[in-house]
């Protein structure tokens, strides 16, 4: 049932913090859903609390929850009510989402038996730092995993302390259970990625250098012919002094979508800005007559997607989820999914100049020659990450 790491954990791994790092799908998350009923059962009837922190309170119903609920019944594992309290084996649970700040007043005061912490490196530091006062029995516990992020992150700052921490390091290969297909397409997917060495190989390394090192003119960059489907979309960054980009995309008949041609202009090089009415005109010129399906704007340009509206454009707002728009696009590269036309010149050359920020402690792009790389992502994340062509987001 168990891999030999897993085993070893369930066995051995009885420190204060009890940690488990490493890739995707490495098998750290299932093998919590054993373990927490054995730290209740452990504590049950003394005094103090039993926590479940995650990112959110979505997340651990979808990561914890529903899954022990799958294996032991609604009986046993109940769901997480609107008091925000459920019930595990007996025990009364409080269920903190724990992304923002806020978590700290939920968890100021308590006394901790025993928390299980589910992506803890998505967590505010804060709540975090509060959590380490609240484990004030002699016999409590914390369980933690994740994936691993850069080697600066807050908590990979606490890995490398005097803590009591017991720690396993998961590779994707230390998950027997994995299909080796699954596992070789993966691989593949997040190769020439700071993600390969995060989610493939488990290690906390700095994403460092150009963000899409994996663009290659010679496999991306295209002048074919090529089959198509009757299916448009358009993708925008919009700016006022900062460049307004237009992406035209257009599906072909073997799934992938090319990037057919792009719209660049930047008041601030130009000196004159541009009026909402004004890119309107332009983008039916861009159109030239094109019927898109729809268009993807980021929703904080609010004036300019009302003017789009006025002229009877569908508008969806983009999903502006920068890093996992990123991996997601990154991933979409790495299997030849979206190509671009050799017209798309400002977005070929920004391909080169999108950079990550160095020694930073989270992930961070430097705000420069990033206009095409942001309608780009706006289209990649917002409607292919929901779509055939895409796979979706893997963590765990």
């Amino acid at each position: 049932m168990f891999s030999e790491m897993q085993n070893q954990f369930f066995r051995e791994a009885n420190s204060r913090w009890n940690v488990k790092t490493g890739a995707t799908r490495s098998g750290k998350t299932y093998m919590d859903l054993y373990l927490i009923p054995k730290r209740i059962r452990a504590v049950a009837g003394l005094p103090g609390d039993v926590v479940l922190l995650g990112n959110t309170k979505e997340t651990l119903r979808a990561n914890i929850i529903q899954p022990m609920q799958d294996i032991w019944g609604d009986k046993l594992v109940t769901d997480i009510g609107s008091d925000n309290y459920a019930y595990l084996f007996g025990e009364r649970v409080r269920c903190i989402g724990a992304s923002k700040i806020t978590a700290n007043n939920r968890l100021r005061g308590s006394s901790i038996k025993y928390c299980y912490g589910d992506e803890v490196v998505t967590w505010h530091p804060e709540p975090f730092t509060m959590l380490k006062s609240r484990l004030d029995r002699s016999y409590s516990k914390c369980d933690l995993t994740c994936n691993p992020e850069g080697k600066l992150h807050w908590f990979k700052q606490f890995l490398d302390s005097d803590a009591d921490i017991y720690c396993q390091k998961y590779t994707i290969d230390d998950n027997p259970f994995n299909d080796p297909t699954f596992v070789q397409e993966l691989k593949k997917e997040y190769a020439g990625t700071v993600y390969y060495d995060r989610y493939i190989l488990g290690e906390w390394v700095n994403a460092e250098g150009i963000v899409y090192s994996m663009f290659d003119e010679d496999r991306h960059v295209t002048a074919k012919e090529l089959d198509f489907k009757p299916v448009y979309y358009v993708s925008c960054d919009y700016g006022t002094q900062n460049a307004t980009v237009f992406l035209l995309w257009h599906k072909l008949q073997d799934g992938r979508w090319l990037c057919e041609k792009e719209y660049y202009y930047s008041g601030r090089q130009e000196i004159r800005q541009k009026t909402d009415e004004q890119y309107c005109d332009d983008l039916i010129k861009f159109l030239d007559g094109i019927k898109i399906n729809g268009m993807f704007v980021d929703p904080s340009a609010a004036s300019f997607i009302a003017a789009l509206r006025k002229r009877g454009i569908v508008v969806y707002h983009a999903k502006n989820a920068v890093l996992d728009g990123i991996r997601f696009t990154a991933t979409l590269l790495n299997k030849g999914s979206i190509l671009f036309r050799p017209g798309c010149k400002n977005t070929i050359q920004e391909f080169s100049l999108y950079s990550w920020k160095p020694d930073t402690t989270e992930d961070e792009v430097i705000k420069e020659n990033d206009h095409c790389m942001d309608a780009m992502r706006y289209f990649c994340y917002t409607h292919l990450a929901t779509s055939k062509a895409g796979t979706s987001k893997l963590r765990g």
